[in-house]
């Protein structure tokens, strides 16, 4: 399995030990944030993680800023996209099974790594519900058909 992996500034450390962690649990890491400390724009890095998911070209994304909030409000501007800012385990592991997210966000300025770890692996090892879950996600990927 593929996961893109975008950030900007602020999470360069953070994406760093995701990464490394992912690929110790035999995932492929696309690399698609800064690896520069220098400020940058969350919106593209968000757009990145969104159109690596939407195309195929990774099958999951991470998105990493200060607070996760910017960077999902881009990546699910991308049309598919379903990106959930998580600052715990339990909200990942539900987003997963009941919303078939497809984007993880997390804020390197509100959790540290050992608990960004446990968010990822959470998230990675639920799977979607369906049943009634996929109607619901269905309204939702309705209202961006409208759009």
């Amino acid at each position: 399995m593929k996961i893109a992996i975008g950030n900007d500034h602020s999470a360069v450390e953070l994406k760093n030990i995701i990464a490394e962690h992912l690929k110790e649990k035999g995932y492929e890491v696309l690399n698609l944030g800064t690896d520069s400390t220098e400020s940058c724009d969350y919106p593209v890095y968000g757009e990145k993680v969104g159109r690596a998911v939407a195309s195929g070209e990774a099958d999951l994304g991470i998105a990493i800023c200060g607070t996760g909030v910017g960077i999902s409000l881009a990546a699910n501007k991308v049309k598919g996209i379903r990106a959930c800012v998580c600052s715990e385990p339990y909200t990942a592991k539900l987003s997963r099974m009941h919303n078939n997210s497809n984007v993880l966000a997390f804020g390197a300025r509100v959790v540290g790594s050992e608990l960004a770890k446990m968010i990822v692996d959470q998230w990675l090892d639920a799977e979607f519900e369906g049943g009634r879950h996929q109607r619901r996600v269905d309204m939702i990927m309705e209202i961006e058909r409208k759009e």
